[in-house]
């Protein structure tokens, strides 16, 4: 049974995902991280290796996967299987009771088709405010387990959806928020938000709404960092306290970029 606490929720990119150093330090880490704990994880990499050997076309349009059904088959395969699995069976080693899920177990999570216009991305799901089964996040939790969450949904009428890792963290975490006060943290390859990715000591410590629109416009934040930040002031603006990014061997180190209002 959940008492007063906080909630962590943390989301790992393909970078550590697909580096098998970096992918032990970091479990070794969230293992070690007192009070309930959900964990969200990417994998393109691996499903853009597995789609080459299987000989299926990889489409990225702005960074982001088309999903074919073929690939849909593939990404379901490696995320909700092959990588969703190691993971856990990490985590179990380090004495963390983890608990593998997607989208439809429990009814997890719930999306609908993106529309194909303007841009087509195929099976590609959007997961709306209430999307998530915050019951079963709870019920879990109280049972002392860790979700590990693999960014494959479905839409409640048999089709799985191929979803945006950062999306899923997102709205896990919102969904979260309803249950305890909540946490979200992106751990990827970088030590947060830089100004200059060449220079080690140009982390931007602290990102509001304001200091946000002035660096896209700067072009200081662009292509797939656009999305995270989307969806972490969205988080933010629905209830979750604090949203950080950082890298990935920092989880329980204070450095990265905090974005709050």
């Amino acid at each position: 049974m959940l008492t007063d606490s906080r909630i962590t929720v943390v989301k790992i990119g393909g970078n550590v995902v697909d580096n098998p150093e970096a992918l032990s330090r970091f479990v070794r880490e969230f293992a070690a991280l007192q009070g309930p704990k959900i964990l969200v994880h990417g994998g393109g990499k691996e499903a853009t290796r597995l789609s080459s050997k299987l000989e299926i076309p990889t489409t990225m349009i702005d960074g982001r996967r088309v999903t074919s059904r073929e690939t849909l088959d593939v990404v379901t395969m490696v995320y909700a299987g092959l990588v969703n699995k190691r993971i856990v069976s990490m985590l179990q080693a380090e004495g963390c009771n983890a608990i593998g899920l997607s989208g439809p177990d429990g009814n997890a999570i719930t999306a609908s088709r993106r529309p194909a216009e303007p841009v087509d991305y195929g099976f590609v799901g959007d997961i709306s405010p209430d999307g998530v089964n915050e019951r079963l996040l709870a019920t879990f939790l109280g049972l002392n387990f860790t979700p590990v969450f693999c960014a494959i949904t479905h839409d409640g009428q048999g089709t799985l959806l191929n979803c945006n890792a950062d999306t899923i963290a997102s709205a896990v975490a919102t969904a979260a928020a309803r249950i305890l006060p909540t946490d979200l943290v992106y751990c990827f390859e970088q030590p947060g938000v830089m100004e200059d990715i060449e220079r080690p000591d140009s982390l931007i410590l602290l990102i509001t709404p304001s200091s946000y629109a002035e660096l896209r416009e700067r072009g200081v934040v662009s292509k797939g960092m656009i999305p995270k930040l989307d969806n972490s002031f969205r988080a933010i603006e629905a209830g979750v306290d604090s949203v950080v990014i950082k890298h990935a061997d920092n989880l329980s180190s204070p450095v990265g970029t905090t974005l709050r209002k």
